[in-house]
Parts: structure tokens; C-alpha cells; sequence
């Protein structure tokens, strides 16, 4: 059974049962996608929450997730539909003497070639379409949440393709037709910034930028995910990943890595996030070499204060001259 969302209040209530903490803005654009039935871009760093709000938007609605993992290289092909010509081929085999009898009764090589013409549509039908992500959102008997992620990743010429499936929710197969959606999906396209995306493409879809929460709101998503952690290490964890991200880093930790973390110190039995902790479990944090050994040197063994030296004139002051 699949539900609507009544409002942006019953947004955020459903979404945060799906233990994802929307903000008012989240809140507002994911109802308006709905009720303007249009695509959902959300962009901002790795690791926010682009994927996790279209996880939680689909159990909230009690819609099927159907993902789209985009990449260089990804073409129609992968995205849409494929023939499975192993499967017809081993049809034509099993087939061969009924084939044979029908084509034995023609009287020219012309009208065995009409006969053979009549019975295409036995190899050409939808049980030999192996249907990719687009096309099962667009055939799917009953609503779901399609996820295009990292759209970012893909080629502009399969960014291009895909405007024409988000304008009118329906593919041309040669051997079968035009197919058209039986119901309009909740599109979430999701972009970690590594290009810029084309203005046709977002002129088709309402816009959503997700950045790293503040401390309060990272503080709220540890609590929830991470209930097991002591409040006040878990306090003292966001702090520690918040002045990491002021840090001039490779990568910032995302906020699934903060969970890691979290979880790590759950595991741990930790009591209080010291200097041998931090030693012990940074890399949960960091996934690069230079960032490590930069964390390192400026937050977990920072120098010590340089000692102001007296000057010249200081020396007879303090002898009493």
C-alpha cells in the first residue's frame, strides 16, 4: 500500500519514523515534488543524506526503491532495457521444428520470408526484455521512488537522454512500441558536485541543496542512530568532527563516517574520546593519508605555544638596573 504526504508537517514526521531528520526546507521541497509531481534534484558534498532521503522517502510512502547508480560510461542500454538474445536464441532452438514445418509449406523463398515475418512478434515480445531501472519505474504495476544517484558521474549526452524520460515518462521500443508509465514515479536525482549540471536539466526539477548539518542537527542524527552512545561522547564526537570539517581536508567526514565512528566507540566501550582514543580511531574518520597525518600534527598532537623570549631591554628591568 502506497500513502501521499498530506503536508510538510506529515513529512517530517514520516521521514523522522524512517529515522531521517528532515529540516523545514527538506520538509517543504520533498512535499512539493510530490504535489507538483516533478523531479527532486538534491546536491551538496558526499555523505549528507542525499541517498538516505530517497531511501526514507520511499518507506515512508510505502513505494519500491528503484536505483539508478550513474557512472562514465552509462548509455541507454544499461539505464533502459536489453534484449536477452541468449534466452531467444535457446526459443529458436526449442522451436525448430515447428519453425521448420512452417516454413516447409512455402511455396517461394519469398513467402517463407513473410511467413517468418508473421511470427517475429513470438521473439520480439516483453518476456525477452530485460528491463534496467527506467524502464522498470515506468512499467511498475503499482507507484515507486525512482533514485538516479550521482547523476553527476554520468556522461552529458546520457544526461541529455534522460530529459526526454523525465519530460513525459515514456520509451519508444522499435519492436514494441511506445511504453508509457502506468505511475508517474517520485524521481530523486542526487549530484556531489563533480560537474556542473545542464539548466534544461535543472529547469525540470525542483532543487534541493544539502550541506553538512550544524552541530546541533549532526548531535540530533547520532542520538537517533546511534542511541547505545553515551550523550556526553556523543556530544564530544560531533564537536571533534565538526572542527575536523573547519580543517582544510582532502575529504571531510560525511555523516555516515560520523555513524561509523559513533558505532566504533559504542564497540569499543568507550569512555571518554582521549588522545589514544583519537589515535586509535581517526582513520574511521579520515580515508586519506595527508589528512591524517594532518589531523595529527594540528588537532590530536598539536606543537606546543611558542615561549615569548625577553627582549634586550627587559634584562636590566628585571636585574633591578
Amino acid at each position: 500500500m502506497t500513502n501521499s504526504f498530506a503536508s510538510t508537517d506529515s513529512v517530517k514526521s514520516a521521514l523522522s519514523a524512517q529515522k531521517y531528520i528532515a529540516s523545514d526546507e527538506i520538509a517543504t521541497i520533498v512535499y512539493l515534488a510530490q504535489k507538483l509531481e516533478k523531479p527532486l534534484l538534491t546536491e551538496g558534498p558526499a555523505g549528507v543524506g542525499k541517498t538516505e532521503l530517497a531511501k526514507a522517502i520511499a518507506g515512508a510512502t510505502g513505494r519500491e526503491l528503484i536505483r539508478l547508480q550513474c557512472y562514465e560510461g552509462l548509455d541507454e542500454s544499461k539505464a533502459l532495457y536489453e534484449w536477452e538474445y541468449s534466452k531467444q536464441l535457446l526459443y529458436t532452438q526449442l522451436l525448430r521444428d515447428k519453425l521448420n514445418d512452417t516454413l516447409g509449406k512455402a511455396d517461394s523463398l519469398a513467402e517463407a520470408a513473410d511467413r517468418l515475418a508473421n511470427e517475429e512478434d513470438i521473439f520480439f515480445s516483453d518476456r525477452f526484455l530485460l528491463q534496467r531501472p527506467l524502464l522498470r519505474a515506468i512499467l511498475c504495476d503499482a507507484p515507486t521512488v525512482l533514485l538516479i544517484d550521482e547523476i553527476d558521474r554520468a556522461d552529458a549526452e546520457f544526461e541529455a537522454f534522460l530529459l526526454e524520460v523525465l519530460s513525459d515518462f515514456q520509451v519508444s521500443v522499435p519492436e514494441l512500441g511506445t511504453l508509457t508509465a502506468k505511475y508517474k514515479p517520485f524521481v530523486v536525482l542526487t549530484s556531489n558536485n563533480t560537474r556542473e549540471l545542464s539548466e534544461a536539466l535543472k529547469r525540470r526539477c525542483l532543487y534541493l541543496f544539502i550541506d553538512y548539518p550544524s552541530l546541533e542537527e549532526e548531535l540530533a542524527v547520532v542520538r537517533l542512530k546511534v542511541p547505545e552512545l553515551n550523550p556526553k561522547l556523543a556530544r564530544q564526537a560531533v564537536e571533534f568532527v565538526q572542527k575536523l570539517r573547519k580543517t582544510d581536508m582532502r575529504k571531510s567526514p560525511s555523516i555516515s563516517e560520523t555513524l561509523d565512528w559513533a558505532n566504533a566507540l559504542v564497540s569499543l566501550n568507550a569512555k571518554n574520546i582521549d588522545k589514544e582514543t583519537l589515535e586509535d580511531t581517526i582513520s574511521v574518520l579520515l580515508k586519506h593519508e595527508a589528512d591524517l597525518q594532518k589531523a595529527k600534527r594540528q588537532i590530536i598532537n598539536p606543537p606546543p605555544p611558542p615561549t615569548s623570549r625577553p627582549r634586550p631591554d627587559d634584562f636590566g628591568r628585571f636585574s633591578g638596573n
